[in-house]
Formats: structure tokens, C-alpha cells, sequence
């Protein structure tokens, strides 16, 4: 099946964009929640357009959430936890927990669905991306430690390797 994209859809193409999808996703979801329209020949007519609009639209948004963005840019979130000899934990810090610990911390609404992250299951430093729009995805640092330990102990024991080696 082939879509006119009306509006951007991540990973899959921007607004204006003439997209061959599965039936099924087509039907199901893009055309249901009205981000994209049929690709007929009169469709078709309109891509200047629409292309125009959503660049309008795509700035708007982006500027209002530049602030944000610079805001969630190179926070810090760290997690105490309880975690075994070999450094795994007995459990895993989720992109449910990164959220709310960005929301706490910034006061900010962060869903946990704009947090692209793997689940965590060791402990470390690992980077997280929030995707606030297409074009704004700031990257967070999530620290993983055990409990009664403080990140600061965590990110001087590779320091203290690196001079022993």
C-alpha cells in the first residue's frame, strides 16, 4: 500500500513523504490516526503543500521544545541498586524509571515512551536518548550503583584501573 505521509512518523519518513507500507499497518494505524492519506493522483497533487505546513509546524514545535532539550541535555540520573558479586542486578532499571527521574529532577513532563533505551541489567554508565521531536533527541547519562555505595565511588574506581595499568 502506498501513503502520503500528512505528518512525521518516526522511523518512518516525514511529513510529504510517499511511503510503500504494509496493508495492515497502513490501514491499522496510519490511516486511522490520520497521519497519512491513500496515495491517489490527486493526492499526490498536494505533497508541495503539505511538505510546507509540516516544515511550519516542524520549526514551531522544535522551538518550543528547545528548551526543554537544553534542559534534558546532559543530565545525570542515577540509580542505587541491589546487584550481585559479578555486577548484575537483580532487576533492571527501566525507560519507566528513567522517565520519572528525569521528571523529578527537571520538573519536566518526559513520557517513558520518548526514552529509547535497552533495559539496564548491569551496573555502569550507559547513555539514553529522549526524543522530544524528529529532530530532538538529547542524550542523558543514566548511572547504575549499589546500594549505599555513591556514583562519585563509581566513576572513580575506572580512574583509580587506568592508573594502576
Amino acid at each position: 500500500m502506498k501513503v502520503l505521509l500528512i505528518k512525521d512518523v518516526y522511523k518512518l519518513g516525514r511529513a510529504g513523504d510517499v511511503k510503500r507500507v504494509a496493508d495492515g499497518f497502513g490501514r491499522n494505524y496510519l490511516l486511522s490516526q490520520g497521519l497519512a492519506v491513500l496515495a491517489t493522483p490527486g493526492a499526490l497533487k498536494q505533497t508541495d503543500h503539505i511538505r510546507a505546513q509540516a516544515t511550519i509546524r516542524r520549526n514551531a514545535i522544535n522551538t518550543e521544545m528547545g528548551s526543554i532539550a537544553d534542559q534534558v541535555k546532559g543530565v545525570v540520573v542515577a540509580f542505587g541498586v541491589k546487584a550481585g558479586e559479578t555486577g548484575k542486578l537483580y532487576g533492571s532499571i527501566t525507560n519507566h524509571m528513567v522517565a520519572e527521574a528525569i521528571n523529578q529532577k527537571l520538573g519536566t513532563k518526559v513520557d517513558h515512551h520518548q526514552v529509547e533505551m535497552q533495559p539496564i541489567r548491569n551496573l555502569g554508565e550507559f547513555k539514553a536518548h529522549v526524543r522530544l521531536t524528529v529532530d530532538l533527541t538529547p542524550e542523558i547519562k543514566v548511572i547504575v550503583h549499589r546500594e549505599g555505595e555513591t556514583p562519585a565511588q563509581l566513576a572513580q574506581q575506572p580512574v583509580a584501573e587506568e592508573k594502576a595499568a
